[in-house]
């Protein structure tokens, strides 16, 4: 036996969720329905009919807005124009948000000043860009047994960076490594998004 869906149909923690767009015009399946006019004012309970024939003579769409009420909901509405400035607003709001990413430093103990230096460079450039630091230490062989280096160089890298990042996590052992989280101060973010600007 085939079984077809006709709209796409998703289902979250058993809910039963269909597609975010509304009915408009002759998708709208009920006899009745609570119009509103296109200014936010009460018309009534109408047929369906009468509701299409209103939003026909004033050039609007019936868009049925509370599916779910008895009887449902319908607005008159430029639809286009709705869906068009709805798109609008999410492209705007997703302009506005800022994805904060994680980069990771990855350091030995035992490692050489200049080396040090490198990577405190790099770290410097993430941090200046709005991103987080994972300051990572691996820990080889019995090294494991002198966490103290780990934490000696963790709170250098700490200091040497010190003026555009503050400490989110702590110097911590995680298995072989030991892991910090740096973040970038409030301030120098701005500074250089006022820069770039």
């Amino acid at each position: 036996m085939a079984f077809f869906l006709t709209r796409p149909i998703n289902t979250l923690g058993g809910e039963l969720l269909i597609s975010k767009d509304l009915r408009i015009n002759d998708n709208i399946r009920a006899k009745e329905v609570r119009l509103i006019s296109e200014t936010g004012e009460q018309l009534g309970i109408l047929s369906f009919q009468e509701a299409m024939e209103l939003a026909e003579k004033k050039g609007l769409d019936l868009v049925e807005v509370a599916p779910s009420a008895n009887p449902p909901v319908c607005r008159l509405m430029n639809y286009g124009k709705h869906k068009f400035e709805q798109s609008k607003r999410e492209k705007e709001a997703r302009k506005k948000q800022k994805i904060i990413t994680i980069k990771e430093i990855k350091m030995r103990p035992n490692i050489d000043e200049h080396d040090f230096q490198v990577k405190a460079k790099n770290a410097r450039k993430f941090l200046s860009a709005g991103d987080k630091i994972k300051f990572t230490i691996m820990f080889r062989g019995r090294q494991i047994a002198h966490p103290e280096l780990g934490e000696r160089l963790s709170q250098k890298f700490a200091r040497e960076l010190s003026d555009i990042s503050t400490i989110e996590k702590s110097p911590k052992v995680e298995g072989r490594n030991m892991v910090m989280i740096l973040v970038p101060r409030l301030e120098s973010v701005s500074k250089e998004e006022e820069v770039n600007a």
